[in-house]
This record gives C-alpha cells, sequence and structure tokens, in this order.
C-alpha cells in the first residue's frame, strides 16, 4: 500500500467487505491501528478482516473490557482495544509489546494511547462517520 486509500461504507455489510479487501493486503507481522470516534466502526472493520481469515464474524467481539482477543488460525490474529488503558505503562504491564512484536496480525482500537510502544510501519485505518449509516474510511500505508 503506498497511498491512501479512501473507501465510502453505506452499511455495516458495506463496512465488513471493505475490512476484507483489506485483509487481503496483510500478512504476518503486520500491525493495523484503527482510528476512529465510538461507533464509527473499528470493530466492525475487524470483523471484515476475520471473516477474510476464516472466522466467523460473530465470533469477533470489542475487547474493551478483556483488553485483547485472540483469534487462532493459520497464524494468530489478535484484536487489542487500548480505550481503557491509561499509560503506555499499563499497556506494557498488560502484555501488549508480545502481541505487536509476535507473528500474527495485529488489530488495535485507540492506539493514540500506547503510541509509544508502536513499532514504525504499523497500516493506520481512520474512520469517520458521515450520516447514520455511512463511514469514510481511510487507510494510510504507515503512521
Amino acid at each position: 500500500m503506498e497511498r491512501v486509500k479512501v473507501q465510502i461504507s453505506k452499511s455495516v455489510e458495506e463496512t465488513l467487505k471493505a475490512g476484507e479487501r483489506l485483509a487481503a493486503l496483510l500478512s504476518p507481522g503486520d500491525i493495523v491501528l484503527l482510528m476512529g470516534d465510538m461507533g464509527a466502526g473499528k470493530t466492525h472493520l475487524v470483523k471484515g478482516f476475520a471473516r477474510f481469515f476464516g472466522i466467523a464474524a460473530e465470533q469477533v467481539q470489542s475487547p474493551t473490557f478483556s483488553l485483547v482477543h485472540e483469534y487462532p488460525g493459520k497464524f494468530p490474529l489478535y484484536h487489542i482495544d487500548a480505550y481503557r488503558i491509561r499509560d503506555f505503562r499499563e499497556a506494557r504491564e498488560a502484555g501488549f509489546e508480545e502481541y505487536l512484536n509476535g507473528e500474527g496480525i495485529v488489530f488495535v482500537e485507540w492506539p493514540e494511547k500506547i503510541e509509544e510502544l508502536l513499532p514504525p510501519g504499523c497500516i493506520k485505518v481512520e474512520l469517520r462517520h458521515k450520516g447514520s449509516t455511512m463511514r469514510e474510511i481511510r487507510v494510510h500505508p504507515d503512521r
């Protein structure tokens, strides 16, 4: 991915399909930073990523309270939600670095909370509300 790509989603299903299309570009070791307000569609996008890798979208839930969900497969998918993390030290204590330096694909919601732990080369995806069901999805090749 070389430049910013913009997609418009008009429904949850279109957001899932956008996740599937983006997942085709990912490989183990990639870290995807998911930026956006509450309800912007970050978890739905992760459901689309997971669906591409053969994981039922219904299995994917926001890890807000557990902080990390792992989905096994050919290689693991890690879904991190840093919303409740106070600072990078708390993220380090929670073991986030192991996931970020692992061999799976990592999706991080609220990455600004753990900026100090993020390696260079992450893929940034911004989701923005454009109406009650419409979302703009902007993919940046790295942060």
